[in-house]
C-alpha cells in the first residue's frame, strides 16, 4: 500500500500548483516533515551567499536585513554543503554569476555520492539536474546550487538508498515537478534516512526529480508557521523576495 502525505490533520497530496507559498507540517510513512510548496511564475526565487563587501550572510536574519526597503525574506532554508569559510563545495552561482565551478567527480561523503545534481533556478522554471548533465549542457541558471546526493532521478530513488539504513539525521532538500513550474522545499522534522527523505518527494509529494541540500545544518525560515531555525553559521541560502504588502512566500 502507498504511504499517504497527511497534512496538518487530513489525508492529502500538496496541490500541484498555486499562488501562495504554502508551508505545512506534514507526516509521511510515520515520519514528521514541514514542506513548503511554491509556484516559479507567482515568486521571486534567489540564492544568497554574500553582501556587498563579500562577507558571508550566514543567517536568515543578515539575509533580509540587507534586502532593499520594501522586500522581505518570505521562506527560506540553507542551501548546500561549503567549506569552513562558508564557501560553496560545488557550483554555485547568484544573479548569473559564477561562484564556484561544477564538481563532476565522486568523492568523500554525501556530496560526493553520485549522482549528485544542481538545482538551477531559469527565468520562468527551475530544474533538478544530475551534475555530470549539466556541465555537457550548462542551461545558463540564473541561480544554481550543487549538492548531493541526488534524491529523486527521473523517477527513481538514488540507486545508493537502502530501506533500513540506520543513517539517521535531520535533513532538507528541494524538489521540481516535470514542468518546473513547481518547487517544493522540505525539512524532516526527525531524524530519516535517504530512503525515506527519497520517497516523501517521489511518492508523498509526485516529484520526478529531487536533490538533497544538506543534514544537521539543516535550517528552515517560515514565519507563518512562527519558524526561524538558528544555529551554526550556514553557507548558501535558498529563498523567496517578497514585495512588503504582498501576502504568500
Amino acid at each position: 500500500m502507498k504511504p499517504v502525505l497527511w497534512v496538518i490533520g487530513f489525508s492529502a497530496t500538496l496541490s500541484a500548483g498555486g499562488a501562495a507559498a504554502d508551508c505545512a507540517p506534514v507526516t509521511f510513512d510515520g515520519a514528521r516533515f514541514t514542506v513548503c510548496e511554491l509556484s516559479m511564475a507567482d515568486h521571486d526565487l534567489r540564492l544568497f551567499l554574500r553582501d556587498e563587501a563579500g562577507t558571508v550572510y550566514g543567517s536568515f536574519a543578515r539575509v533580509e536585513e540587507d534586502l532593499p526597503e520594501g522586500q522581505r525574506l518570505g521562506i527560506a532554508m540553507n542551501a548546500g554543503m561549503y567549506h569552513e569559510d562558508r564557501s560553496p563545495v560545488g557550483l554555485y552561482v547568484e544573479d548569473g554569476v559564477e561562484e564556484m565551478r561544477v564538481i563532476t567527480s565522486d568523492g568523500p561523503g554525501n556530496f560526493g555520492l553520485l549522482p549528485n545534481g544542481v538545482f538551477c533556478v531559469l527565468e520562468d522554471r527551475a530544474e533538478v539536474i544530475e551534475s555530470r548533465a549539466y556541465a555537457a549542457a550548462p542551461p545558463g541558471c540564473r541561480y544554481a546550487t550543487q549538492s548531493g546526493p541526488m534524491l529523486v532521478i527521473d523517477g527513481d530513488l538514488h540507486p545508493r538508498f537502502l530501506p533500513d539504513s540506520d543513517s539517521l539525521n535531520i535533513r532538507n532538500g528541494v524538489g521540481v515537478d516535470a514542468s518546473g513550474t513547481r518547487v517544493v522545499l522540505a525539512i524532516s522534522d526527525e531524524p530519516v534516512n535517504f530512503h525515506l527523505f527519497g520517497r516523501l518527494f517521489r511518492d508523498g509529494l509526485g516529484l520526478p526529480n529531487a536533490l538533497f541540500l544538506d543534514g544537521r545544518v539543516s535550517r528552515l525560515y517560515a514565519p507563518d508557521l512562527g519558524r526561524n531555525d538558528f544555529g551554526f553559521a550556514i553557507g548558501p541560502i535558498l529563498g523567496t523576495v517578497v514585495d512588503e504588502g504582498a501576502t504568500g512566500g
